[in-house]
């Protein structure tokens, strides 16, 4: 029903930046809040990011001052602008989308390397 699609990801060197992007697709309602989450290796996947319809936005501490996110609500695509980059942001980042119908969708993953 709704798709998400990632792009965005690579190998940076510490202190790089990237810009990841998700764009949101198909049977969509409503897109109320977009989200970006992470998976390193070995842990569980965490929260990094996430910004309401109404532009409020809320940061994980461990990237706050470092990352931002941000929304084009006509295009329903999500960003996540990530600078000072550290090798423990290492992980796959995740999209995710929570439409007022459909309830919450996954984008499929896009790796963020950081080597040291």
């Amino acid at each position: 029903q709704v798709q998400l699609v990632e792009s965005g990801g690579g190998l940076v060197q510490s202190g790089g930046s990237l810009r990841l992007s998700c764009a949101a697709s198909g049977r969509i309602t409503y897109m109320r809040t977009m989200a970006w989450y992470r998976q390193a290796p070995g842990k569980e996947r965490e929260l990094v990011a996430e910004i309401t319809s109404g532009a409020m936005a809320n940061y994980a501490e461990s990237v706050k001052g470092r990352f931002t996110i941000s929304r084009d609500n006509a295009k329903t695509t999500v960003y996540l602008q990530m600078n000072s980059l550290k090798p423990e942001d290492t992980a796959v980042y995740y999209c995710k989308g929570r439409d007022s119908t459909y309830g919450d969708f996954w984008g499929q993953g896009s790796q963020v390397t950081v080597s040291s």
